[in-house]
């Protein structure tokens, strides 16, 4: 599609490059100030809210225009029109069509019934889902009425002045009114530091985004790639576009094309099941020589009915919908669907340090001055408030400082005296609060008149900041005001490749150009020449930058990051103008020969939980790997200390190739090639100096020993892992690159709350597992049931039911669909954190899944057979009647009875098999916690209870109520035949139970040799 020239009109009559309501000419052809001007829009203060909330009103969210989120008719018309739908229609028409009234018209309400309920069903499921879609939405940063806000993007409105950071998203057409280095990345792959501000002149459908949405919109059938240069070109164009039209529309229909791959797997399974159902048919047919009485065809279609899970697909959609939920209340947000079936089978977690394993809430712990000696600060719980926590000083260097034994000339001290007494220390904070972007200040809170300390910044920078302010060298106080000292030019932003900052200030009083730079230990010490040792200025030879190195190890020891502190002056001439439009001078020319001031060591303790969460993962069969762009004595410090890492006593015993590789710098891992990459008995638990590229290396080389990798990230450069990893996992806080890159999004940071979505995953794919297998075990037993029966010929040589169309359906869709429904809701077993993670080879079809739904069918097609001809054999005379199958006579009262014998044993087997299925191994009965705790978990679900126990008692009305019994589900009602039905569930659970009994025995010898095989070969 070719673009429009600026401002030719394209859609609506809006022109290109105009705001929502018309300006004097296009945005980009004014000034900022005139767009401001046009706009109402005011720099210094931003739109009050009241204007803003005005403006949304009158020209609408800031959104493209979408399909609705959740369609009631398409819902409803999707549960008439689908493949399984069509499959109890084309029953029903057979039933009609020998004149089986009863049995069509019971069929037909319990379609209807069907829909309704998967009508209700899938709506609120939907709407639960589109309700945490909006959850994720992107925000964006404002200034409205003076302060800085975070709003979602749609409520952006023409003249808001939104600020751009790195990482952040565009919200809208905007007037750049102020950029520092700003570029913006179309790839969304990897971002540059910059910032800047600007005011909003286009949303919704009126940005150039919305114009190309809307020709696209616009563009009619004919437009779609179809070439009409001749007719037969045109013949053939039509032909294909309907050929793939109804390929897709036929994907959709039978459901091989949408939905999670689960659903997709589910529905090729159904296809699979029709077919077998076909084949069912046909053997019944087949069995009595094709005979074409209404009888047999409405055997053939009970068999066939008896294979399709009806049931499935619905009880599926309000499982993941109910999951879903669930894990918005565990501070975890699904924005991919899929990522829930495969969080049980994550095996690796790739984990960043900073506000993920540790609390993100810094605070400087030391800070070195050559010469001088080391100032320590006492951790607080007010990170904000630099006017709380002791402050001492040590004249020692950190490499001399032992950390277990307070030093006898550690002494407390005031930091403002401190400042006066020293005055070199001045450029030491001068340094830390100048190479600094964050700002610290106290504001009253309007509601409880206290005043409040509040911070704006990167975590580091406000540490920083907070640090320097003790001392009273605040930035806002040094640089802003009619008597600032300093005043600002310009900066050269962190970047992760150079791994430094620098701000350019002028002061005023000299009129000099100063440079304050903070970054990497090494990267800072390779550009300075000289250093500051009290108040001399020395050459920094390599015995000094050896000491530097030693006093930095000593600090990242600790558990610190650690960064370095420079300055000089400048002979450049250089003034704010050269900082415009993203325009800045070379930062190589003015990032050399620096004198350096000292070290300062920030800590961000390790969550409380993290630890504990480790150890759980471990425990689950996952590994935890970490990959930090720290210092490696840090990086291994906190490691160590949440139990990534071994410690130093546990790294002994290791064997010495694997105690080599366990950690590593990015630098040593990426300097391997693939092949000895593989070749390393283990990968790395730990990678420090983690470079994008380095996590993108080691989740590759995951894959290729075949683990399923989950991966956290919250920059802007963390966005190709998250989408190179099976599941991204971004923080709440972090970049809206790295939220769009993402399957999940974790809205407290927390790495507990990693372990919190892998274990409901693993519940969910537990309990779909459950449901499955509930409704595929009774498809096996009814199907054997059946086609055993074809052996019971009557009178008339005809296949006698031993379960009738009615009763089959009823079981299915009024028992069934309720109970597995149930099981979608059931808590996780107690060990589902103590096993390893699924293997997503087989999904949920894994070999015990396969053998349990033979073994538990068989045992199911057992009892309905032995219910059967106990009935009839045993304590009958083996009297099958004639024409049985149609009306109740009374040559067929043994066979009613016998049929409603099987019906209830099979209701009640049905039911009961629910909650043998609450855990697949641990017997029904282990009340390992006592009785009352074993029923208030059965009293905990409470749909599943009820379930169970309302369907019980309904299946007294459809035995003892007249004609329903007999004409309906044409069975009688039944006395002493309860002791057989009794036996009949007795001999399923005692079968149930021996083999889970079975499975548990095996699966613990089968964990005892592992173990064994492991100490073998550890040892």
């Amino acid at each position: 599609m070719r673009k429009p020239p600026s401002g030719a009109p394209i859609a609506g009559g809006h022109v290109s490059g105009q705001s929502n309501n018309s300006m004097s000419q296009p945005a980009h052809s004014l000034t900022s100030e005139q767009v401001l001007i046009e706009l109402r829009a005011n720099a210094s203060s931003g739109l009050s809210a009241d204007e803003a909330a005005r403006r949304l009103k009158e020209l609408g969210s800031n959104e493209l225009k979408r399909q609705k989120g959740v369609q009631p008719m398409r819902i409803f018309l999707e549960q008439i029109f689908n493949a399984m739908t069509l499959v109890l229609l084309m029953a029903l028409g057979a039933s009609f069509g020998i004149h089986a009234w009863i049995e069509g018209g019971i069929l037909g309400g319990i379609i209807v019934l069907n829909i309704f309920i998967g009508f209700f069903q899938t709506l609120q499921a939907e709407r639960t889902i589109d309700s945490l879609r909006n959850l994720g939405s992107p925000t964006c940063n404002v200034f409205r009425d003076g302060k800085t806000i975070n709003i979602q993007t749609s409520d952006v409105v023409p003249g808001d002045i939104v600020d751009l950071t790195t990482g952040s998203s565009v919200p809208a057409d905007i007037r750049l009114i102020h950029a520092v280095n700003l570029e913006a990345d179309e790839a969304l792959l990897t971002g540059e530091s910059g910032r800047g501000r600007g005011v909003v002149f286009a949303t919704g459908m009126y940005t150039e985004i919305g114009l190309i949405a809307s020709a696209l919109q616009g563009d009619d059938f004919l437009g779609k790639g179809v070439e009409w240069d001749s007719q037969t070109a045109q013949h053939d164009s039509v032909t294909k576009v309907w050929s793939k039209a109804a390929k897709e529309w036929l994907g959709r229909f039978l459901g091989l094309t949408v939905g999670t791959p689960l659903q997709k797997k589910l529905a090729q399974l159904f296809l699979w099941l029709l077919a077998f159902a076909i084949v069912c048919a046909i053997v019944v047919l087949g069995a009595n020589k094709f005979d074409t009485h209404r009888d047999v065809i409405l055997y053939a279609v009970t068999t066939a009915v008896g294979t399709i899970p009806v049931s499935l697909l619905l009880v599926l959609t309000v499982t993941m919908a109910a999951g879903t939920k669930k894990m918005l209340e565990r501070h975890v947000i699904v924005r991919n669907l899929s990522s829930l079936e495969a969080l049980g089978g994550v095996t690796n977690i790739c984990s960043d340090k900073t506000g993920t394993i540790t609390q993100g809430r810094m605070i400087v712990r030391k800070a070195w001055l050559p010469g001088c000696g080391t100032y320590s600060v006492e951790t607080t719980n007010e990170v904000y408030n630099p006017t709380v926590g002791k402050v001492s000083f040590n004249p020692a260097q950190p490499r001399d400082v032992n950390e277990l034994e307070k030093q006898p000339s550690e002494e407390e001290i005031i930091p403002r005296d401190e400042v006066a007494k020293k005055p070199f220390l001045q450029n030491y904070l001068n340094i830390a609060s100048l190479a600094n972007l964050a700002s610290v200040e106290q504001e009253k809170n309007e509601s409880t008149q206290h005043a409040q300390w509040t911070a704006r910044g990167a975590p580091t920078e406000i540490a920083i900041e907070v640090f320097a302010s003790r001392f009273g060298c605040n930035r806002i106080q040094l640089s802003q005001g009619p008597d600032a000292k300093w005043s600002h030019i310009g900066e050269f932003p962190f970047d992760s490749d150079v791994k430094k900052m620098s701000s350019l200030y002028l002061d005023t009083t000299t009129q000099e150009t100063h440079i304050f730079t903070k970054g990497a230990v090494e990267r800072v010490v390779d550009i300075c020449d000289r250093f500051a040792s009290t108040n001399e200025i020395k050459h920094l030879d390599s015995v000094m930058k050896a000491n530097i190195i030693e006093n930095m190890e000593a600090l990242a020891s600790q558990g610190l990051r650690v960064l370095a502190l420079a300055h000089k002056h400048s002979n450049r001439s250089v003034s704010s103008s050269d900082f415009t439009d993203g325009i800045a001078p070379n930062r190589e020319r003015f990032e050399r020969n620096l004198v350096f001031h000292g070290l300062i060591g920030i800590y961000d303790p390790p969550r409380p939980e993290s630890k504990d969460s480790v150890l759980m993962c471990q425990g689950a069969g996952i590994i935890v790997h970490m990959l930090t762009g720290d210092h490696p004595q840090t990086a291994r410090a906190i490691a160590t200390e949440v139990c990534i890492l071994p410690s130093l006593d546990e790294m002994r015993m290791l064997p010495a190739d694997v105690a080599l590789t366990i950690m590593m710098t990015a630098q040593e891992f990426d300097a391997l090639s693939d092949d000895q990459i593989d070749a390393l008995p283990q990968l790395p638990l730990v990678v420090a100096r983690c470079a994008p590229s380095t996590k993108v290396r080691m989740i590759e080389a995951l894959h290729r020993r075949n683990r399923y990798v989950a991966m956290t990230g919250d920059g802007v450069n963390d966005s190709p892992s998250l989408k190179r990893a099976d599941i991204g996992i971004a923080m709440g806080s972090g970049s809206d690159v790295a939220k769009e890159s993402s399957d999940i999004v974790l809205t407290d940071d927390n790495f507990t709350s990693i372990l919190n979505a892998i274990e409901e995953g693993r519940r969910i794919f537990d309990n779909i597992q459950k449901f499955i297998l509930h409704v595929l075990a009774a498809n096996i037993g009814f199907v054997i049931s059946l086609l055993t029966g074809l052996a019971f010929k009557d009178g008339a040589n005809v296949s006698v039911f031993l379960l009738t169309p009615v009763e089959i359906i009823w079981m299915l869709l009024g028992t069934g669909a309720f109970s597995e429904t149930g099981l979608g809701f059931e808590t996780a077993v107690p060990d589902i954190l103590n096993r390893p993670p699924q293997d997503l080879r087989y999904g949920i079809f894994t070999p015990e899944f396969m053998l349990d739904m033979v073994i538990y069918g068989i045992l199911m097609a057992g009892c309905v057979l032995g219910s059967f001809t106990t009935v009839i054999f045993g304590f009958g005379d083996g009297n099958l009647g004639i024409n049985c199958n149609n009306a109740y006579s009374s040559s067929c009262h043994d066979v009613f009875r016998a049929r409603a014998t099987a019906y209830t044993a099979m209701t009640c087997i049905f039911l009961l098999f629910s909650w043998e299925l609450i855990d697949f191994r641990r017997s029904f009965f282990d009340m390992h916690k006592g009785a009352r705790a074993w029923a208030a978990h059965l009293w905990g679900n409470k749909f599943l209870f009820f379930a169970i126990t309302i369907v019980f008692f309904v299946v007294f009305p459809t035995l003892y109520i007249p004609r329903l019994n007999t004409v309906v589900f044409m069975h009688t009602g039944i006395d002493w035949e309860w002791g057989v039905v009794f036996v009949a569930v007795i001999v399923f659970v005692v079968g149930a139970e021996a083999w889970k009994w079975t499975k548990r025995v095996y699966f613990r010898r089968r964990a005892q040799r592992g173990a064994s095989d492991s100490e073998g070969g550890a040892a």
